[in-house]
């Protein structure tokens, strides 16, 4: 067995473990943090279907963003738009065979990585450009951008520069998937963007992304407004009331 290979399979098993293991903690601890007060943002929904619409809206169409500031809502639905055709079209490396809809999508793909790209660029301009953004800017801010944008760069360098060995390249991941190893191809370009993405899944517990998950937790946008018509109470509030 070739000694990159060795080397992947088993970084991408340790992110896996780290990925799934670090959401699944952070999930639960979202999840069991207690929110005291009733404090959704207003206008808010007054019943539990108008939350559900809500949050449809501002998960499919960044809606409170796009209210906020019409340049950041651009670049950040390019962005994220963009990432999620894109990580639908790697759905081609995990299954065999691979799934109709999969397939449609495969040319929108390669224009959606551009998107991605554009869209990362200038939300870290904005870094840069704003004066109380840049203000506010962390190292980890700027490196998190950095990571995703060698991501970005180095996808779109194997489709336009560097062609590298796809067939054997979802061999090694179906292999991955079965405990049946698979030669990686050793195209340096191909290495440094799995390597890049196998970084990503470790930090990503740990790391500011967590917004992702963490929307659906947040007492702004998850809050029924009826503080008039029914008391609030915190689970554990509620147990020191009743004893």
């Amino acid at each position: 067995m070739p000694f990159l290979t060795i080397v992947f399979a088993l970084l991408f098993y340790v992110a896996t473990a780290l990925l799934v293991g670090g959401l699944a903690y952070k999930i639960r601890q979202y999840a069991k943090t207690p929110a005291p007060l009733k404090i959704p943002t207003t206008p808010a929904p007054v019943t539990r279907s108008g939350v559900v619409l809500r949050m449809f809206r501002e998960l499919a169409f960044f809606e409170s963003l796009f209210k906020s500031n019409k340049w950041i809502w651009l670049f950040g639905y390019l962005f994220h738009f963009g990432m999620l055709l894109v990580l639908a079209r790697h759905l081609r490396y995990f299954t065999d065979p691979v799934w109709t809809w999969v397939e449609l999508i495969q040319p929108f793909g390669l224009y959606a990585a551009f998107a991605m790209a554009a869209g990362l660029a200038g939300l870290w301009a904005r870094r840069f450009v704003v004066d109380r953004v840049r203000y506010i800017s962390a190292l980890s801010d700027h490196l998190m951008l950095a990571l995703l944008m060698a991501i970005a760069l180095t996808g779109l360098a194997m489709d336009y520069l560097s062609h590298t060995d796809i067939v054997a390249l979802k061999a090694f991941f179906l292999g991955l998937m079965y405990f049946n190893w698979q030669p990686i191809p050793e195209d340096p370009v191909l290495l440094l963007h799995l390597a890049l993405v196998a970084t990503l899944m470790i930090i990503f517990p740990i790391s500011k992304l967590l917004h992702a998950p963490g929307v659906f937790f947040s007492p702004t946008r998850n809050q029924v407004d009826n503080p008039r018509e029914q008391r609030h109470l915190a689970p554990w509030a509620a147990r020191l009331e009743n004893k």
